[in-house]
């Protein structure tokens, strides 16, 4: 006798069901299609690398300000750290522009986790 997988009729309507809502998603135009332009490879990678370093400038900043109210950093220090931080982001902002993204562009829909940055 052969050992065969038995599908119950409720698997089978599970089944049906999702597919057909594919298909639905797919007809009414929510599946998205890759755009593998040379443009939008370049502004794709532009975006995603300009929103990992504002992620770690972020990071940096709120390091700094943890740092700063600690008073384990002398006024220098600080002064130091805020021009360089200003500097870091007027150059994200000045790349994102050349590549023709807003400042909200870089920040990415995670999915179910929400943003990247909360705001």
């Amino acid at each position: 006798m052969e050992n065969s997988r038995r599908i119950s009729p409720e698997q089978i309507e599970v089944a049906v069901a999702d597919l057909r809502r594919q298909l639905d998603a797919a007809a009414e135009g929510l599946v998205q299609r890759v755009d593998c332009s040379p443009e939008s490879v370049e502004k794709g990678l532009a975006r995603l690398v300009l929103s990992l370093i504002e992620l770690l400038r972020r990071l940096l900043e709120r390091q700094a300000v943890r740092r700063m109210e600690g008073g384990s950093l002398s006024d220098q220090q600080v002064e130091d750290m805020g021009v360089a931080l200003m500097k870091l982001e007027a150059k994200i902002r000045e790349l994102a522009a050349a590549f023709g993204l807003k400042p909200e562009d870089l920040n990415l829909d995670l999915g179910p986790l929400g943003s990247l940055f909360h705001q």
